[in-house]
């Protein structure tokens, strides 16, 4: 087994995550099988328990582990399905390591940090790297490791006014000893260290600085880490001067110096990776020749080339409680973005703050409220993703009203389709007090309930959590088209409350089809409205299993109801990924199974003679410093979408 560690210093947020994945997606297409772990180092067991504006979405596994967002970026980059243990945090190592302490496995010895914290860490990640995430047997070829947090951050004080340099959070600290520990106990060949830094330049000079990335490769090295690579994230390419600079201080060849400049999109990381021959690098410090081949990325370069070439926009309103922070709904915008890809689409994000909609903000900020609504009726497509609390659902309701009435495009996640039902029963049924027991314990037509096999008293992992069966019950509905004509689908659930069964009927009889069921049959998972172009609500969450080349399903036919296509989709469901098909032979995926069910389907695509191949028309890579990830209301640099911090 080979191991790569991927460090970040100077500042948090520089997209470690993208940066690890898409060093994988360049291994995996030099024919490796790769294998993810990320290290947070804070005290939960899990990130079920956070909130969103803490650190991102919480990214759902197969297993039912509630894991930090830039899985769902290995998961999406390598088409891998990894496991709760591919998760490592403090709380889950101390957590092990007390449990052994009580069975008495350490034979009455002290228990300290060292070496007993430590060696959990090494054998924690040891063990899991064996673990088969590509379906395929027998262990990857190489693991890839992102260490969370950052190394040499710059921190102001009263007292010192230029900064000073620490060495991470103090949380993190027995992880950097484990880590230095395991690259001295596997060996040189076995074990390479990549350090993402800031190269800032100055707007005042235009000069490119080297000194922070100095001190944190510095700092690195005082605890026992030696970086191998550097990856300077930098608004444009290093200069060689710089490049010469920073390997004569850093003690790093300028061939292992690597730029990741700002792109137009993510999807050019790995293609950036190739240019500047990050694969040579690796296969020498791992000692991999003879077993690596030259990479081909002609696939992934027709989907980045397709990103941006798409001028024609395709708005889709996101009415949620968390838009201040993108990164919350991460999932969801990917594969929006997937989607969007697919059908040839710009996608154009407007961020409708739910609460916004409400009256109460009509009378306390109406500016804020003319503006939401603004955005909501301008949209192609609304889309009301999951959520906890009640604080904007009776926005949600008017937001799914005003799509129900005015016939657009709708497709509701999780909260998002009980918000649909609860409307629907407001609306259509003239139940004025239906609601949810989650935000009104008392009403009298309680249609959405709390699950009876959940749990009130504890939080964590105690929600229906992962990988459940949906089975159709109309085969005709629009859903079931979109999957392809299949009898069921597995998809990624996390939710405590579900639609009241004991209501059913009356829904039914009033025009709301539930045409996915559990195999129960009494927990209903997707409903429609068969009198609405598409109004879909589904209680699973579609977009953890969306692929780049692979759109969800559900979220191909919203943005293909939103931009005209959706009768060709229904028709044909692989059209909105026949330029984006499966990423074949060149990153070593299998091209004969379906992504989302079941059901085996062959996907392989004539590609080599698609206009936009890059091997016929010579097509360079991109690498303008266009700013915008074409979100709606802001543009940050595109490698914002990096951002794992």
């Amino acid at each position: 087994m080979k191991y790569v560690l991927v460090t970040g210093g100077v500042v948090s947020g520089l997209g470690k995550g993208v940066t690890a994945s898409s060093i994988g997606v360049l291994l995996k297409a030099c024919g490796l099988r790769v294998t993810a772990i990320k290290i947070d180092p804070y005290l939960n067991t899990d990130a079920g328990t956070l909130a969103p504006f803490e650190h991102g979405e919480v990214f759902v596994l197969d297993d039912g582990g509630e894991v930090n967002l830039d899985l769902g970026n290995y998961e999406r980059f390598l088409d891998i399905k990894l496991t709760r243990d591919n998760n490592i945090t403090t709380g889950k190592i101390y957590q092990f390591v007390i449990n052994k302490e009580r069975k008495g496995d350490y034979l009455g010895k002290t228990v300290q940090v060292v070496p007993h914290i430590t060696n959990a860490i090494q054998e924690w990640i040891e063990r899991v790297a064996k673990i088969p995430v590509d379906g395929n047997e027998g262990p990857a070829d190489v693991c890839i490791i992102e260490l969370g947090g950052t190394i040499g951050a710059t921190i102001f004080s009263g007292h010192n006014d230029s900064g000073i340099l620490d060495a991470g959070d103090i949380e993190s600290m027995p992880f950097i000893e484990a880590l230095g520990q395991f690259s001295y106990r596997v060996g040189p060949g076995n074990f390479c260290l990549v350090h993402v830094s800031l190269v800032p330049v100055l707007d005042a000079v235009g000069e490119q600085k080297t000194k922070p990335t100095q001190h944190s490769v510095r700092s690195l090295r005082g605890l026992g880490l030696m970086p191998n690579i550097l990856a300077c994230r930098s608004t444009k390419p290093l200069d060689e001067n710089i490049k010469e600079k920073l390997s004569q201080f850093c003690h790093i060849p300028v061939a292992n110096i690597i730029t990741l400049n700002d792109v137009t999109n993510i999807w050019h990381i790995p293609l950036l990776l190739r240019e500047q021959k990050a694969h040579e690098a690796f296969i020498k410090l791992l000692k991999l020749q003879g077993i690596a081949k030259e990479p081909m990325l002609e696939e992934w370069t027709i989907i980045a080339r397709i990103y941006d070439i798409s001028h024609d926009p395709v708005r889709i309103a996101m009415v949620g409680k968390y838009t201040g922070l993108s990164d919350s709904y991460i999932s969801v915008l990917k594969a929006l973005s997937h989607a969007s890809i697919a059908c040839h689409k710009k996608l154009v994000v407007d961020w409708v703050p739910s609460s916004d909609l409400e009256d109460s903000t009509k009378a306390e900020a109406p500016d804020l409220y003319r503006a939401a609504w603004r955005r909501l009726r301008g949209a192609d497509g609304i889309l009301v993703p999951g959520g906890f609390g009640d604080r904007g659902v009776e926005g949600k309701i008017l937001a799914v009203k005003y799509a129900r009435e005015n016939n657009v495009p709708f497709l509701g996640i999780c909260l998002g389709m009980q918000i649909s039902v609860i409307e629907f029963a407001r609306s259509v049924m003239n139940l004025e007090d239906a609601n949810s027991t989650e935000f009104d314990p008392d009403t009298t037509n309680p249609c959405v309930v709390f699950m009876p096999e959940g749990c009130k008293t504890h939080l964590g992992g105690m929600m229906r959590l992962g990988s459940r069966r949906t089975y159709f019950e109309v085969a005709d509905s629009k859903a079931a088209k979109l999957y392809g004509n299949v009898s069921f689908v597995d998809e990624r659930h996390r939710h405590r409350y579900e639609v009241n069964p004991s209501m059913i009927t009356e829904f039914e009889k009033a025009g709301l089809a539930f045409v996915g069921k559990d195999e129960t049959k009494r927990r209903m998972e997707i409903v429609e409205l068969h009198t609405h172009p598409y109004f879909i609500g589904v209680q699973f969450h579609p977009e953890f299993k969306s692929r780049p080349g692979k759109p969800s399903a559900l979220f191909s036919g919203l943005v293909g109801a939103a931009c005209g296509q959706l009768e060709l989709l229904l028709q044909n469901p692989s059209h909105c990924g026949t330029l984006t098909r499966r990423l074949t032979t060149s990153n070593g995926f299998s091209p004969t199974q379906s992504h989302q069910n079941g059901n085996s389907k062959d996907l392989q695509q004539a590609m080599a003679s698609h206009p936009l191949n890059p091997t016929r028309t010579g097509m360079g890579i991109r690498r303008s410093p266009l700013r915008g990830c074409h979100t709606g209301t802001s543009a940050p640099m595109a490698m914002e979408c990096m951002s794992d911090e």
